[in-house]
């Protein structure tokens, strides 16, 4: 008798990149942007950086991510959930941070990684980002 596991669904490095900052959106992160860092790092191929206005917000950014995207395969570290300023995620192919806005300022990984490809987003999910970010301000 043969035994038959069932394979797990896979996403690979670029869709799940993309993927994160779809769910990061569906708890109002903005400023989203997916990095494509493989021509010059070997740390990760994609980052993602996410801003959220609160710890609260950026645990709930963090535990949506990690449970929607748990049935492709489990995060494998992540570090600064509790304090919820800075999240790193760490999907081995993917680094996710989900800062709060002056910490995004202050280590300025946007800028540290200027010289990384930007994946476009859809346009719909550029409309939400967008819409996101302006339902912050005041």
């Amino acid at each position: 008798m043969t035994e038959k596991t069932a394979e797990k669904p896979t996403l690979s490095p670029r869709e799940r990149a993309i993927r994160c900052a779809e769910l990061a959106s569906d708890k109002k992160g903005y400023d989203l942007r997916v990095l494509d860092i493989t021509a010059i790092s070997t740390i990760a191929d994609f980052l993602v950086i996410i801003s959220g206005q609160s710890d609260k917000q950026n645990q709930a950014i963090c535990d949506h991510i990690r449970r929607e995207l748990k049935k492709f395969g489990k995060v494998q570290e992540i570090e600064g959930e509790t304090e919820g300023k800075w999240i790193v995620m760490d999907y081995s192919d993917v680094l996710v941070h989900i800062f709060h806005e002056e910490q995004r300022k202050r280590y300025d990984l946007d800028g540290l990684w200027e010289k990384a490809e930007q994946v476009e987003l859809s346009a719909a999910l550029q409309a939400t980002d967008a819409a996101n970010k302006d339902s912050f301000t005041i």
